[in-house]
């Protein structure tokens, strides 16, 4: 009797655990479909939203280029500066090759120093160009080639600019003067182009010339008849400093050296 009722137990015991068993990997099955099912909604949802904001993008006449705008210019006009940027109008805005552009831009406008090139949302391109300045000027011919204060030398023009200095290398500029054989021209410009960056600005206003026979033989022909040597461009600041007090000093002086500026000097009148 005892075995039975232990038997029973056993049995009832099984019934209850045997249907249980099969029961969990069917709840675990009914939660994990519609995590499945969102994540499928999730996936469509990126493609279709992928494909509609590709199509406004490239497909559409929405965003497309149907405005340049040109800003910064001086010399150059907005007109030839967009000619040779050719940008691609009616294209895609999303598509333009911004920094093709500015290279191109800055190899065939040497003028230009710097260029960036944006868009302007929706339908827009914009050109933002720095040119160039003349600091010094080198004749060649009839016209003047401007030397910027990098020491490029970026354009030829038929006039010179108001109050920007001529710049006059070694007359003996065939490869036989030591100077230039140890310093080629290249140099000696970078030279003057430094002297005349240091200048305070009143005497900048008055020179006409800056004449460069050596490394460290730089001359200044000023308005009114006067000379400056000025030596190499070293200790340009306290020469600077120095040109001043001394042109206060001697107002009627027509000759300064601050080649030596702790020693300066001036003379005649």
């Amino acid at each position: 009797m005892a075995g039975q009722a232990t038997a029973r137990r056993g049995a009832g015991q099984a019934k209850k655990s045997g249907p249980s068993g099969p029961r969990r990997p069917a709840r675990r099955l009914r939660l994990r479909l519609p995590a499945r099912r969102r994540m499928l909604l999730v996936l469509a949802t990126a493609v279709v939203v992928g494909a509609a904001v590709a199509w406004v993008l490239y497909g559409s006449t929405w965003l497309r280029v149907e405005r340049v705008e040109t800003t910064g210019t001086e010399v150059l006009t907005p007109a030839e500066v967009e000619a040779v940027a050719a940008v691609p109008v009616g294209s895609p805005l999303v598509s333009v090759d911004t920094g093709a552009i500015e290279a191109r831009l800055l190899r065939k406008l040497p003028r230009l120093d710097s260029v960036e090139v944006s868009r302007s949302w929706p339908h827009g391109i914009a050109l933002d160009v720095t040119e160039r300045k003349p600091v010094l000027l080198m004749k060649k011919g009839v016209n003047f080639t401007e030397v910027d204060a990098k020491g490029v030398r970026f354009a030829t023009v038929a006039k010179a600019p108001a109050h920007v200095p001529l710049l006059e290398l070694n007359p003996d500029s065939s490869g036989n003067s030591s100077s230039l054989r140890r310093f080629p021209v290249d140099a000696l410009v970078r030279e003057a182009v430094r002297v005349a960056g240091e200048l305070p600005s009143a005497v900048a206003k008055d020179t006409r010339l800056v004449r460069v026979t050596s490394y460290d033989a730089v001359s200044l022909e000023l308005s009114r008849g006067r000379t400056v040597l000025w030596g190499s461009e070293e200790e340009g600041e306290l020469k600077a400093r120095t040109l001043v007090a001394l042109m206060k000093a001697a107002p009627r002086a027509r000759y300064f050296d601050v080649s030596a500026p702790t020693a300066p000097a001036a003379s005649g009148s």
